[in-house]
This record gives structure tokens, C-alpha cells and sequence, in this order.
């Protein structure tokens, strides 16, 4: 008998886990066809004036749930998206331009710059106000969503604030230098790869179909004119300019991006929110000070849940209203 009680508590308790949120299909206009994205809103958000967070995704091939088919299963998208549902945000996660299920946007995905990105945002956020009612939308981007987030904004139209999730505070150029140099194999290369970021950033197309297969394949000639449009965009310099909300959050355990990142934005625009997560890497999962194989070894373990503290720090942001305040001991 009480195991009957009990098997009933445990369905009532999984129909109401299952009740409280309800994803869909969502559609925002593009080039030459549909964007395509995932809404996930608790059941009660229509009317309630819920929070929306858009999320854009981080660099190369990257779907909506944060994989891509280089390696990357961790999913961190869709957890994340799970977790603020349960604590009353909905959420909006997307494909971008050309790739999976906007891939009908454009012929070529590579065929794409920064800007182009950042008019997908606002595209996005005009349909997600309609469809939610919300009066703006929260614009999150990881790693390199961050710069996407940040160019969007320069149009704050729509926007209820910006949240900055394993995004690079520094310009990409001097990310590629520092990473060249701090490999010892790269040495002979690396005057090759210098002149090529140079003038990638002087907005000059490069010929390396001569050079190292290494720099061949990183530069790409298919995709010159997305990094030049990345190479002439400074982080801190953008944030500097945002005059809206803003929430820095960065793992203390990414391997691709620093804590200096976080710091770097935090003081370009002393006004933003900076949140550092203990043993958090970037793809949001907990490492425990795991060394670099194991650290990298969570990126492709769908297994992992969510590392605490992500969704909080997002989910209190947002509910409060992008409150400007830094948690005690919040690295600036």
C-alpha cells in the first residue's frame, strides 16, 4: 500500500515537472529563407511577464543545444535553457545563419560577417516579443556569441540587456598571437601567422594556399571576410559603449577563455554585473581543477548536468532586472 502511495507521489511529481515547461518551434525572417530556433517557457509565462533570454551561440559549427559535430555533445544550450525554465525564465535558442535548421537562410554559410549576426539577433527579438509579449529581450551570447551580443547592441532597441557568458574580452587578433606563441611546436611559423593576422586586420585578403597546411586551414580563404570582420572588433571597446544591463559571467576553469577576459570587461564598463564560477569550464560544466585532457574530456560527455551556479547567476540577473550589483569577492 505505501508503495502504491509512493509510485503515485513520484508520477504526480514527474506530470508536474513535465507540465511546468513547454518548448516549440520558433521562426524569425532571414535572407533568403527562415531562421530557425527552439522556445522553452514555463507553462505559465503567457501574459505573466516572464524574462526571455535569447541565446546566440559560440564560434564554427555550433547548434541551438551548444554541439557541433567537431567533438562538442555537451549541450550546454539546452541545459541551460532546461534550468532557467524551472526557475520561471523562457528562453529562446537558435541556429545560425546557414547552418542546421537555418540552413535555408543563405547558400553559404561561411558567406557570413559580424554584422550580418547581429541583424539575426534583432530579427530574432522582434519575433519573440510578439510571440511572448515581452517588452524586450534579454540577449545572451557564449564565447563567441559575446561578440555577436555586443554588436547587436550598438542597436539597443528591444534589448532588456546583455549577458556576456565565456566571451573574450580582447580583440581576436591578439587571442590568435598570444595562442601561436604559447605553443613552442608553432616556432616556425609563427612569423607566417603574424603577417597573415596583420593584415586580416587591416582588412586585407590573404593568399596562404603556400603556407604551412595549419594556416591554410585556420585561414581559410572561404572565410577571410568573417574574420576580418571579427579582427576589427574590440570587446571591451563595445561593452564600454553599452549602456544597457550587463552580466559577465566566466568560469574560473575555461580553457579558451580568462578570467582576465572577464576582468577586462568589467572594467571597460564598471556599470556590468562580473560573476566568476569556481571549477566551471566553457562549455559550463564542473572540472574540479580536472588537468587540461579531462577538462576537455567534458565537452564531449552529454552526461554532464549543468554546473551550479550557471543558472542562478542568470536567472536572479534577469529576474531582478539586470540589478547592477556584485556578489562579495565577484572578481572586477
Amino acid at each position: 500500500m505505501k508503495s502504491s502511495k509512493l509510485l503515485a507521489a513520484i508520477g504526480l511529481l514527474a506530470t508536474a515537472q513535465v507540465a511546468m515547461s513547454a518548448d516549440s518551434v520558433l521562426e524569425a525572417p532571414g535572407p533568403r529563407g527562415s531562421l530557425k530556433g527552439t522556445l522553452l517557457a514555463p507553462a505559465d509565462a503567457a501574459g505573466s511577464g516572464a524574462p526571455v533570454v535569447l541565446m546566440i551561440p559560440g564560434s564554427g559549427p555550433t547548434d541551438r543545444d551548444g554541439n557541433n559535430p567537431l567533438g562538442v555533445k555537451a549541450a550546454p544550450y539546452r541545459l541551460l535553457a532546461e534550468a532557467l525554465g524551472q526557475r520561471g525564465v523562457s528562453t529562446v535558442r537558435i541556429d545560425k545563419r546557414g547552418m542546421f535548421g537555418s540552413a535555408g537562410a543563405i547558400p553559404d554559410a561561411n558567406q557570413v560577417v559580424i554584422s550580418d549576426y547581429a541583424e539575426d539577433v534583432h530579427s530574432w527579438i522582434d519575433v519573440v516579443r510578439k510571440r511572448t509579449g515581452a517588452t524586450c529581450v534579454w540577449v545572451l551570447g557564449h564565447s563567441e556569441g559575446g561578440l555577436v551580443a555586443l554588436a547587436a547592441g550598438r542597436r539597443p532597441e528591444g534589448v532588456c540587456g546583455l549577458i556576456l557568458v565565456s566571451a573574450a574580452g580582447r580583440p581576436l587578433g591578439q587571442v590568435l598571437r598570444e595562442q601561436f606563441r604559447a605553443n613552442p611546436a608553432n616556432a616556425p611559423i609563427l612569423q607566417d601567422a603574424d603577417s597573415v593576422i596583420s593584415k586580416l586586420e587591416a582588412g586585407e585578403r590573404v593568399d596562404t594556399s603556400s603556407m604551412h597546411p595549419a594556416l591554410n586551414s585556420l585561414f581559410n580563404p572561404a572565410v577571410q571576410g568573417f574574420l576580418i570582420s571579427t579582427l576589427s572588433l574590440d570587446p571591451a571597446a563595445l561593452i564600454s559603449a553599452y549602456r544597457g544591463k550587463i552580466l559577465v559571467l566566466q568560469g574560473d576553469s575555461d580553457l579558451q577563455v580568462s578570467v582576465e577576459d572577464a576582468k577586462r570587461l568589467g572594467k571597460a564598463n564598471p556599470s556590468a554585473k562580473v560573476v566568476i564560477l569556481p571549477n566551471v569550464n566553457h562549455v559550463l560544466k564542473t572540472v574540479n581543477g580536472a588537468g587540461r585532457q579531462k577538462n576537455l574530456a567534458a565537452y564531449a560527455d552529454p552526461s554532464l548536468p549543468l554546473a551550479p551556479g550557471v543558472a542562478d547567476a542568470v536567472a536572479d540577473f534577469v529576474r531582478g532586472g539586470g540589478r547592477a550589483d556584485v556578489s562579495p569577492g565577484a572578481p572586477r
